[in-house]
């Protein structure tokens, strides 16, 4: 017998407007229903586990509790969880960094309108849904080096505005490390200075402000 019940969807997004424009799309689908609604991190943990929904639309960037550590938190409890990101940037290491921690779908906000349907139901149906040009970007870069965790910090520090006499305090290195820290970054990175490297960086999700 075929199951007749709708899709049951969660979204959550600190952004009001954003809740109204996701529900006002999917009220229109026969086979697809918002169950609940969360505005942080801490509510989207506890909404899920009282809702289990079927498919978690998920914002990354929230208060309290960041969309990464939600999908990890979900996951460690319920692994069959379908979580569908939902982000403003395209950037291939942050896309990488969700899915490896369980996301099954990554969408950019301005592509909701074409895209979210089509991804709500693969999501639900078991496959993974990833934005063509996220995954080009993914594609591009996945035979790169990444930057280590150490490379990530000092550059976060960098766009800070901090130089590297203080990067070096802060870190307890000397001052020549952190230079061949910063070599080492702008090599992987494939730029000659500082601020195209956080530029890129940026862009790309590596780091974030």
């Amino acid at each position: 017998m075929t199951d007749s019940r709708p899709i049951r969807v969660l979204v959550v997004d600190d952004h009001a407007a954003l809740r109204e424009g996701v529900a006002a799309i999917l009220a229109r689908e026969s086979d697809i229903a918002v169950i609940a609604e969360a505005t942080n991190g801490d509510e989207a943990i506890l909404a899920f586990r009282a809702q289990r929904p079927d498919v978690m639309l998920l914002d990354l960037q929230m208060p309290v509790r960041g969309g990464i550590e939600v999908i990890h938190e979900i996951r460690k409890d319920h692994p069959a969880a379908r979580i569908i990101v939902l982000t403003t940037y395209e950037g291939d290491a942050q896309a990488v960094r969700a899915l490896k921690a369980g996301a099954a779908g990554y969408l950019l906000k301005s592509s909701l309108r074409k895209e979210l349907l089509d991804a709500i139901r693969a999501v639900h149906a078991g496959r993974r849904y990833v934005l063509a040009e996220v995954a080009h970007e993914i594609a591009i870069h996945a035979a790169e080096e990444p930057l280590s965790a150490r490379e990530i910090a000092i550059l976060t520090a960098v766009a800070d505005g901090k130089p590297n006499k203080a990067i070096a305090r802060d870190f307890a290195l000397s001052e020549d490390t952190v230079k061949a820290h910063l070599r080492s970054i702008f090599s992987k990175l494939d730029v000659n200075d500082r601020t195209k490297a956080v530029t890129i960086a940026l862009r790309r999700g590596i780091i974030a402000l």
